[in-house]
């Protein structure tokens, strides 16, 4: 067979290359917005990408490893046992790239018994023996002794997955010196430490090599062994029964049974559906871009489940009105109650030119702050007519500060978007317009000064115009309800709080940095007196350095770089094994943290006096608001610090103080109302503590006599349930045994049952629908609860559980927003509503309004929802945030 029409059998070590991208690319770079870690799969992937392209396999398989426990422990308990544990990072992104694999119709394949490499041998040798040009992919350095005329090994470079280097027979006999079925012989004198298989001491390579040059084998080594002199001969002699045993593990198995013929493992166009959702999910867009296009797939084409249409309608050409003009096509439009979309352009922040649009017809306009031509568009604009827009929060603002408010209901695509596909929304309407209408969105080319022939604002609008019910369509009527209920009309009130910000106090906040940094400084000179020398505590090497070698601390999980330092697994350390450098290196951590946070505030300080964050409300599949530039929400409130940051936020000029509220304790009310559980509903109704009532009733004790111990038990577990805790995770949570927390958890269902049946039944119906459902129809789509994938299908479990919990609450604080800002507007107060901190809400309070925004605060947060239990508030006045705090 020639070599051009000779079939390319492409094997992978699915586990090795997985690891190896894990290390090479930044963890918290590549991370989903519901917290999955991706980086092992993006690393993967575009190696895979890059193979497919390069080397145009005609057949490809992945092999992975079941477990670390193979027929190798079984004969040697060692092997490998100097592996740390699997870095809780990784966990969980072998089963996603093990099913993106599936939708690309690449087949993986595990033995029982047996590791990756040995099924990489099989297919090598009976690849090699049917005809196949073989490559493997491999980190395993054991597999060179695949390598033959027919078998090439790709061998990853120190620097991860992308760069691979080809090892044919001369290649091993360059690098090593060896034919590469020798390599194996190397390996068992001089021993493997990633696989803990001590060798012979003082053989190094070198020596090893040598040997091979003169005996030819192992074996013709070991018959050899009295005529070996020196030191290193008495050591071989001594110690030849590890270089025996390190040969019969490292010979790999090449007459595996596996599930696989070779002919199906030939190569298949992909599940172009099944791509998309997985990349989706794992939100891998230019991924996704670079692998359609390698398959021959347009990247922009249209898919399954998305619209499609047969040919696109012609777009408008854009008409320039003015006056009655404007005013006729404006009236004679928004009769249709579709919506007239809106596009922008913002310079500075304020609006400088508008396009309009519906379906059939665009109207550009060079609008400059109240230009007296385009009075018809300012009216409409603060009219009552439908407006369509993509961002609409960012246009709201840019028309406030250019004098303008949009009054009209409005239809933001990103939102509807958003809503439809809270998991993986589209970034932009690009990506939107190619989901929901199976078109290009053209762009301009951003390094032109004039616009490319059809792309602009015009052409934004036209296709907002197009979007808008076509989307609306695809909702659900609960969803529906969520989209105009809900979000749009929260949309404005956000933009007001992101317009008004909150005073901070820079000399406050100046001085605290300072006291930080000064409490740093001491904890790091006190952390040098106990080891007697200093170091850099931000240093991970130095710290494993010192903790593991010095101290002589037990070893954490380990990874890349050796032993993990970082909060978590030093915080586990302390609390096992405690040591007075420790206990320092984490006071210092936390001082330096704060420092930092309070730094960031310091630096957000506009030139008002004021921070300005942003509120994310599209992202969280859950429904919460995020904020961030800067982040407002992460401002620790138990400690002390932490309420001398708060305390610098302070009321505004003109105004008589702060005023905070407070949802108490309102997941456990919504899963009081969500389970029916009586006893819950009945703590809750008669205004008991319910963690010291919840710890009577599972300790079996009075109310009285729950101890502060008890009750933090109770309250870890009782909010850990709704979010999926297990047995060993509450250990692990309260420092306590398996063995406690399993009881606590036994006796807290056995008491309160119907938490018990509602959490079951939580998951089996999504398992069902395909998704959660919140208090008021929020829909969160979980596809992941039919994975083949255990791990997968776990993750989405415990996620499922909570999301009709924490959907809900959200859902009611948004409410409760939109009802508060109506009122507030009406009643013509002149309080302003300034931050929301997950259950709790801001305002800056008038002079003599505090009464009155209390009253009217507490009756909207308390009757945002009916449910089954009251939603309790709790209200605090203070002239800083501190002081208004509960």
């Amino acid at each position: 067979m020639s070599n051009e029409n000779q079939p390319t059998l492409l094997v992978i070590d699915g586990h090795s290359l997985a690891f190896r991208a894990f290390y090479a690319l930044p963890v918290d770079s590549f991370q989903t917005s519901d917290g999955q870690h991706t980086n092992a799969i993006h690393g993967f992937i575009a190696m895979l990408i890059n193979l497919l392209k390069a080397e145009k396999p005609t057949h490809i398989a992945v092999a992975f490893d079941i477990s670390r426990y193979s027929f190798r422990t079984r004969e040697y308990p060692e092997y490998k046992g100097t592996r740390g544990e699997t870095p809780p990072e990784f966990i969980g992104q072998i089963p996603l790239l093990q099913e993106a694999l599936a939708a690309m119709n690449i087949t993986t394949i595990t033995v029982e018994d047996y590791e990756a490499d040995d099924i990489l041998a099989t297919l090598a040798t009976t690849g090699s023996a049917a005809g196949y040009r073989v490559l493997v992919v491999s980190g395993d350095r054991d597999t060179i002794q695949l390598v033959n005329d027919e078998v090439t090994l790709l061998y990853p470079s120190r620097q991860g997955v992308s760069d691979l280097t080809r090892y044919d027979p001369a290649k091993v006999q360059e690098r090593y010196g060896i034919r590469p079925e020798q390599y194996p012989d190397v390996a068992a004198l001089v021993g493997e430490t990633s696989d803990n298989l001590p060798g012979v001491p003082k053989v190094g390579e070198k020596t090893a090599v040598k040997w091979l040059g003169i005996y030819g084998s192992l074996d013709g080594i070991l018959e050899n062994a009295e005529a070996i002199t020196g030191k290193v001969g008495e050591s071989l002699r001594e110690h030849k029964d590890r270089a025996v045993r390190n040969r019969r593990l490292n010979r790999l198995v090449t007459d595996l049974a596996l599930p696989v013929e070779l002919s199906s493992l030939a190569r298949s166009a992909i599940d172009e559906e099944a791509v998309r959702d997985i990349f989706a999910r794992l939100q891998f867009r230019t991924l996704l871009d670079r692998l359609l296009k390698t398959e021959g797939i347009d990247p922009s084409a249209s898919q399954a489940g998305s619209a499609t249409p047969t040919s696109a309608p012609e777009r408008p050409e854009p008409q320039r009105l003015l006056d009655e003009e404007l005013r006729a096509w404006i009236e004679r439009n928004a009769a249709s109650g579709c919506g007239i979309a809106l596009t922008a352009d913002v310079v500075e922040g304020r609006v400088v030119d508008v396009a309009l649009s519906t379906a059939e017809q665009s109207v550009e306009l060079a609008w400059q702050l109240h230009g007296a031509d385009y009075a018809p568009f300012e009216e409409w604009l603060t009219g009552d007519s439908p407006v369509v827009m993509a961002g609409a929060k960012s246009l709201i603002k840019a028309f406030h500060r250019s004098g303008l408010e949009v009054a009209g209901p409005i239809i933001d695509v990103e939102l509807l978007g958003w809503v439809l596909r809270p998991g993986s929304p589209e970034k932009d309407l690009a990506g939107i317009a190619r989901r929901y209408l199976g078109e290009d969105l053209p762009v301009g080319d951003p390094n032109q000064l004039i616009a490319s022939e059809g792309s602009g604002l015009a052409v934004d609008a036209w296709f907002l115009s197009r979007l808008a019910p076509v989307m609306r369509e695809a909702l659900d009527e609960g969803s529906l309800r969520v989209f105009d209920d809900i979000e749009v009309p929260v949309l404005p009130v956000l933009a007001e709080m992101e317009l008004a910000g909150v005073a901070v106090s820079h000399d406050e906040l100046h001085t605290l940095s300072t006291s930080l940094g000064d409490r740093a400084a001491d904890l790091a000179a006190q952390a040098y007196a106990e080891i007697g020398r200093e170091v850099n505590l931000g240093s991970p090497k130095q710290l494993q350095e010192v903790l593991f070698d010095q101290l002589g601390m037990p070893k954490t999980r380990a990874n890349k770089t050796g032993y993990s330092t970082d909060a978590g697994a030093l915080a586990d350390l302390q609390a096992k094994s405690p040591h007075p450098f420790l206990g320092l290196l984490l006071q210092h951590r936390d001082a330096t943290k704060l420092r930092q946070i309070v730094e960031s505030l310091d630096k957000a300080i506009a030139p008002d006096g004021r921070i300005h964050t942003t509120y994310g409300q599209i992202g969280a599949s859950t429904g919460r608001l995020s904020s961030t530039d800067p982040n407002l929400q992460n401002i620790p409130i138990r400690s002390e610090e932490g309420r001398r940051i708060r305390s610098a936020f302070h009321a505004g000029e003109g105004m008589e103080t702060l005023l905070t509220a407070d949802y108490s304790q309102i997941e456990m009310r919504i899963m009081a109302h969500l389970s029916g559980d009586p006893g819950l509903i009945q703590a809750f109704k008669e205004g008991e503590d319910l963690h010291r009532f919840v710890g009577a009733r599972i300790f079996g004790v009075d109310p009285s006599d729950v101890t502060p111990e008890m009750r933090s038990k109770v309250k870890a577990m009782s909010y850990g349930l709704a979010y999926g805790l297990s047995a060993f995770g509450l250990s692990k949570q309260l420092r306590i045994e398996s063995s406690e927390a399993k009881k606590l958890m036994s006796d807290y269902f056995e008491r309160f049952g119907a938490v018990r049946d509602y959490l079951r039944h939580v998951v089996e119906q999504a398992k069902t629908d395909g998704y959660t459902t919140t208090i008021f129809g929020r829909r969160r789509p979980f596809p992941e609860l039919s994975s083949p994938n255990r791990v997968v299908r776990e993750n989405a479990e415990r996620a499922a559980l909570n999301a009709p919990i924490q959907g809900s609450a959200a859902d009611i604080m948004k409410i409760a927003m939109v009802r508060i800002a109506d009122e507030m507007r009406t009643s013509d107060l002149r309080s302003r509503m300034l931050l929301q901190v997950h259950d709790e809400l801001v305002f800056d309070v008038a002079p003599g309004e505090t009464d009155t925004l209390g009253e009217l605060v507490t009756r909207h947060m308390s009757g945002a929802a009916e449910l089954s239990v009251p939603l309790d508030v709790q209200l605090g006045v203070g002239t800083d945030w501190n002081t208004a705090g509960h």
